[in-house]
């Protein structure tokens, strides 16, 4: 099975990191700049899990959580930000991330996440 991940991002070098990282690591990586371009994405590909950060322009990760919900109630979702936010953090589970990782980033921690999470679909 294709593990399918997409990485929703403003920063376009943590797009890029996280893209050839888990393509080295075997996954099939799509990135968007934007929860608008991420949630256009989703509609159009197969994704089993996305990896979302937290602070936007236009959408911030908990609105984007809501919408991804719409659309696909069962893709995996793992929250990233650079900003540990105990309330966000929590209000993010609840409405169905499984994690939430803090920049930087360990990627090997962000790998085994993954396949964790990729395992329980």
């Amino acid at each position: 099975m294709e593990k399918r991940i997409l990485v929703i991002d403003d920063e376009k070098e943590v797009c890029k990191l996280l893209e050839d990282f888990l393509t080295k690591e075997g996954f099939h990586v799509t990135t968007a700049f934007s929860a608008r371009e991420g949630l256009e994405k989703l509609r159009q590909e197969k994704i089993e899990v996305i990896l979302l950060d937290i602070r936007m322009p236009e959408m911030n990760g908990i609105e984007a959580i809501k919408r991804i919900r719409e659309i696909n109630k069962t893709v995996g979702i793992i929250m990233t930000t650079a900003v540990m936010d105990q309330k966000v953090a929590e209000e993010a589970m609840k409405l169905g991330a499984s994690e939430y990782i803090v920049k930087p980033f360990d990627l090997n921690y962000l790998k085994n996440s993954l396949l964790v999470k990729i395992a329980m679909l």
